[in-house]
């Protein structure tokens, strides 16, 4: 019988910090992003399907990825999904596994890689910003909190949201009291964006979140809320005054609305973006000033995720 992991059984097996160690290291060992095949949407019934596959090694994959905007209401979640792990050379399943789990597991730790390869420049602790209250949003702070520890830990954890009243637990986020709700465009989010080390964008926007003039002039944006070229969640100033770091160049010039309308706009060149691999190489030094991470979410992190899930499930 075809083995299929649960959520549970997912996070049970990758931590958040083998995430990153899994995603740099495959990147390190020469993995190619753009490889992966472009992602592809498809209408169905009340929603879409998003198809995501990839081959990595001895291993291919394929997510689909299930969006119900109607879901809510019948207090079910919007995503749903499924991930087919099969061996590369005879393509026979080896494995099904939670889709939800895996996305909540790599978009994080995608993040995450860049922001701690940009914060090797300084010491000491940081602060973090994170917009969302959703499930990435919490994610991301966790796994900050998790893979920051050893050498710059998180010393405070704002997270803004529209209203503060609905996003319930938040203190919970991180242990210790280090989390807090503020409202988005409140005096307190505003003090928290101009003091933050570490923003992270984790949210459904369309438009800019803020204005990102009240940035320090070395911070680290994290922005993973769409991989749609219409929508962006930060404002085009931004991006013309730092190290724009995505991906895959090509992916991010079809998804990435951040780029693409930064672009438009004349704040920013398609020569000017750094590819993560490159971020990450041993050796590579950190660049100075401003650095915004804009991740789409690619179909190899999944995949590298997925197969180490198994190996350690089946043993």
């Amino acid at each position: 019988m075809l083995p299929h992991y649960d959520a549970r059984q997912v996070v049970a097996a990758v931590s958040a910090a083998d995430a990153v160690e899994l995603l740099r290291g495959a990147l390190r060992s020469g993995l190619d992003p753009a490889a992966d095949p472009p992602r592809t949407g498809t209408a169905l019934g009340a929603g879409e399907l998003l198809t995501m596959p990839a081959r990595v090694a001895d291993r291919v994959g394929v997510k689909l990825v299930f969006i119900a905007p109607g879901n809510p209401a019948r207090g079910l979640a919007s995503i749903q999904g499924v991930y087919l792990l099969s061996d590369a050379e005879t393509l026979v399943p080896l494995a099904t596994l939670d889709g939800a789990a895996l996305t909540t597991l790599r978009t994080p730790a995608t993040s995450v890689a860049a922001v701690e390869a940009v914060l090797a420049r300084g010491t000491g602790p940081v602060r973090v910003a994170v917009l969302g209250g959703g499930v990435q949003a919490r994610g991301h702070a966790g796994c900050l909190d998790a893979v920051l520890a050893a050498s710059r830990p998180v010393e405070s954890c704002d997270v803004l949201v529209r209203d503060p009243a609905r996003a319930p637990g938040v203190d919970a986020w991180l242990t210790g009291g280090r989390a807090r709700a503020a409202a988005l465009g409140s005096a307190r989010a505003r003090e928290a964006l101009a003091a933050a080390d570490v923003v992270v964008c984790a949210t459904s926007a369309g438009e800019p979140l803020f204005d990102s003039a009240v940035l320090r002039d070395d911070v680290v944006v994290a922005a993973v809320g769409s991989h749609r070229p219409d929508r962006r969640e930060l404002d085009a100033a931004l991006l013309a005054r730092a190290t724009v770091v995505v991906e895959d160049r090509a992916t991010a010039l079809r998804e990435a609305g951040d780029v693409v309308m930064a672009i438009a706009e004349g704040a920013l060149a398609s020569d000017d973006l750094v590819d993560l691999a490159a971020l990450l190489a041993p050796g590579a030094a950190p660049p100075r000033g401003a650095v915004v991470f804009k991740g789409t979410g690619m179909a190899w992190q999944d995949l590298v995720v997925a197969a180490a899930v198994h190996e350690r499930l089946s043993r």
